[in-house]
């Protein structure tokens, strides 16, 4: 049992707990079941008699082969709550699947609310996995569904079930799989993403040099006219950061003069951009 289906258990058994405990939540324990009175309950009346005995037929074949028990039902209302919670609950009021097994599997059918679920049990999560489930109610029973083939949609899904039991359940696994994106189109998109993300970074980096500079120019403009910073810090009309820094103190004579000019030219050939630097990581994915 993988970790993430104990955690999975963990919290419902927790939610039932807090449930069963707060005054509030009752209502929602007080859902109207309909009875058990065959493997096929057809409460919302959507399927023909001949649906029917069909269906019938086939889920007691398949309890009489395996010992797996799948009920379908189908419902009028799901009385405000979700789909979700009313299965959980219906399949534990029903108590489908033998007790030592917990192989019981219901297919609810809630048409007015336009809602369709497999309700799995413990023993089967293992063969009848979330995304097996998922990949037969996308591909065989939503499709009928939206045509309005309600009988269609519900014997078909029920088909897939029974051949997952049965069958080859490591085949409907791969089949459930996504399908894998192909190598050159994972190097093109890497690349493009790569070259979009260096073209952004590098949009940004101009801009907020850009701005820091002019601040810069700003704040030393209001220094040297405060006398905060000497006059000599001006050089041909620019201001040169580096400049100051290397040199804030001023001096005299003409010895001083040769020595600042020899500093400046030799700062001013050291000069050098914003000196960002960038790693590189990133990914892209879609579902």
């Amino acid at each position: 049992m993988s970790a993430w289906r104990t955690l999975k258990r963990g919290f419902a058994a927790l939610a039932l707990v807090f449930a069963l405990l707060s005054p509030v939540a009752s209502p929602a324990l007080a859902l109207d079941f309909p009875e058990l009175t065959g493997r096929v309950v057809d409460e919302a009346n959507i399927l023909d008699t001949t649906t029917r005995v069909d269906l019938i037929r086939q889920l007691a074949l398949l309890e009489g082969k395996s010992t797996d028990q799948l009920v379908v039902v189908t419902l009028k209302s799901l009385q405000g709550t979700t789909i979700e919670d009313f299965g959980v609950q219906l399949g534990r009021h029903w108590a489908i699947g033998q007790k030592d097994k917990n192989n019981g599997v219901l297919l609810i059918v809630a048409p007015n609310e336009r809602k369709v679920r497999i309700e799995v049990g413990y023993g089967l999560e293992g063969t009848l996995t979330d995304a097996i489930t998922k990949f037969i109610i996308e591909t065989s029973i939503l499709p009928r569904f939206k045509a309005g083939d309600f009988p269609g949609g519900i014997k078909r899904g029920t088909d897939d079930i029974i051949q997952v039991l049965t069958g080859d359940a490591a085949d409907w696994k791969r089949r459930a799989e996504p399908p894998k994106p192909n190598a050159l189109f994972g190097v093109v998109e890497s690349v493009t993403g790569f070259v979009a993300f260096t073209i952004f970074a590098g949009v940004v980096a101009v801009f907020i040099v850009s701005i820091g500079m002019i601040i810069l120019t700003i704040l030393l403009s209001i220094a040297v006219a405060f006398g905060i910073v000497p006059p000599r810090a001006k050089r041909k009309g620019n201001w040169t950061y580096l400049n100051w820094i290397d040199n804030p103190s001023p001096s005299s004579g003409s010895s001083s003069s040769s020595s600042s000019s020899s500093s400046s030219s030799s700062s001013s050939s050291s000069s050098s951009g914003g000196g960002g630097s960038f790693g590189g990581g990133g990914s892209s994915g879609s579902w």
